[in-house]
């Protein structure tokens, strides 16, 4: 659906900045809407800083949305550990807020809705791959936040308002953007900076990975034209093949690196383990075909880490942590406790 204007919350993060050069290139017009928090976590200069719009969402009103045609909502607090940092604050902006947006959206006239949703909220499956209409067995604040803005915009859909969430798998790869939080990137960094991989758990539980381009194409793939499309569709955004335990990506990061595998101490299990099927997206987004193996994900960050000179203190702390950036951020001053501005964000 080339030429259509569409809004991008969240556009300045780890999945926006590799989506907005696709919309793009296809023809979108963008408008970069993002509160910009972790501006200063980017690795280098990010193309076209100076246009976005630093807005909070749970600001926007209908007049905001006015003209735009398709919305794709990928701002919030983004995993497990950021959200429980606050749990009152997850769910005023992972679900109210998303829930709210919905809203002002179908009110301005906005005729697609595509959410950032999270595997997160399958919790424990067992070994069995599970599918769209699975039953969510959500674990965590973040994941429950998740599923509950899923019901609230579901509830949104109909003739002229089409709803689409994507429940993404565990990212990894490189982005101008990112993030050393995540299981991939995360144990690359510790390996570059101690030559060990480190499990922070027995490495038992499973996860569907997926890279964060692959992610930004299945966003793209939701606003192409559909005669079919239903009012309301859920995807998981993952690759089936690519369903590993922790332990077995561990291997491969240590294969690549060669370097010895070693516990943290007192590493216990994680208790959210799931295997999903990717097939329904592959059979129902328009184009969308994930291209990257984990393997290559995992050179890629490796070359990424190097080239920024990105160790474990960058990593985990303030320069690139986004718990201890925003820990820094309050600390100073610069963000009152509901995670808003005092002032302009730094530079």
């Amino acid at each position: 659906m080339p030429g259509v204007k569409v809004l991008v919350t969240g556009s300045e993060g780890y999945i926006g900045t590799c989506l907005v050069p696709m919309l793009r290139a296809e023809g979108h017009e963008v408008t970069r809407l993002d509160a910009n928090l972790f501006a200063a976590c980017a690795l280098g200069p990010v193309e076209g800083a100076a246009d976005v719009l630093q807005r909070d969402i749970r600001d926007l009103g209908p007049v905001d949305l006015e003209g735009t045609h398709a919305v794709i909502h990928l701002a919030g607090l983004s995993n497990d550990p950021l959200s429980d940092l606050d749990l009152r604050l997850t769910r005023e902006i992972n679900h109210a807020a998303t829930a709210r947006l919905g809203r002002i959206a179908r009110q301005a006239g906005v005729s697609q809705f595509v959410f950032s949703s999270t595997c997160s909220v399958y919790g424990f499956q067992g070994e069995t791959l599970i599918t769209e209409a699975g039953t969510p067995n959500p674990l965590t604040i973040y994941a429950q936040s998740k599923l509950d803005a899923e019901r609230d915009l579901d509830a949104l859909a109909g003739p002229g308002f089409h709803v689409t969430h994507l429940r993404h798998g565990t990212a990894y790869g490189a982005s101008p953007m990112t993030r050393f939080d995540l299981v991939v990137n995360n144990l690359v960094a510790w390996s570059l900076a101690t030559g060990r991989v480190h499990l922070k758990s027995t490495g038992n539980a499973w996860r569907p990975l997926v890279h964060v381009e692959d992610i930004g194409a299945a966003f793209l793939a939701a606003l192409r034209p559909d005669p079919s499309q239903a009012h309301r569709r859920v995807f998981n955004i993952a690759v089936t093949q690519d369903n590993l335990r922790i332990i077995d990506l561990a291997a491969l990061v240590a294969e690549e690196l060669a370097a010895p595998l070693e516990f943290a101490d007192g590493a216990g299990p994680d208790h959210r383990s799931y295997r999903v099927d990717g097939g329904a997206a592959l059979a129902g987004l328009a184009g969308f075909a994930p291209a990257w193996t984990v393997r290559e994900g995992i050179r890629q960050v490796i070359a990424q880490a190097r080239t920024f000179r990105v160790d474990l203190a960058a990593a985990e702390g303030p320069r690139h942590g986004r718990i201890a950036h925003l820990g820094q951020l309050l600390a100073a001053g610069h963000l009152d406790p509901d995670l808003r501005w005092r002032e302009v964000a730094p530079a």
